[in-house]
């Protein structure tokens, strides 16, 4: 299955280098080769992508893969849900940290109150 994660980067790679190699593809995303076969097929059977062939400076048959005008309005539609989902993930950080804090913080008096009262001060 291709998720919107997968779909956005996959896009957005493709958009800023449409000659990068499947392999250099598998490698940046950190997936199997096989995997990115899939997506790409995917995509292209979508319509969201058109594969060319081109020949590179090696003398080989390679592929260029270029965004089709609904796959540059998947890429902002997809970006803008995955920007919402990114944001959510944030502001539960920020919250959750802020929570680690206050729990730090207070963690640190209770232990300041200790020590003193072992030291016979009273707090």
């Amino acid at each position: 299955m291709l998720t919107d994660e997968y779909r956005y980067k996959i896009l957005k790679i493709l958009e800023a280098n449409p000659e990068i190699s499947q392999r250099d593809l598998a490698r940046e995303l950190n997936i199997s080769l096989g995997r990115v076969n899939f997506c790409l097929k995917a995509l292209i059977e979508k319509g969201l992508l058109k594969a060319t062939n081109f020949k590179n400076s090696h003398n080989k048959l390679a592929y260029m893969y270029l965004l089709t005008p609904s796959g540059i309005e998947e890429k902002s539609a997809i970006t803008a849900r995955f920007l919402k989902i990114k944001m959510q993930e944030y502001a539960a950080l920020e919250a959750e940290i802020e929570q680690l804090r206050h729990e730090a913080l207070q963690a640190n008096k209770q232990q300041l109150n200790l020590g003193l009262t072992k030291q016979g001060v009273r707090v």
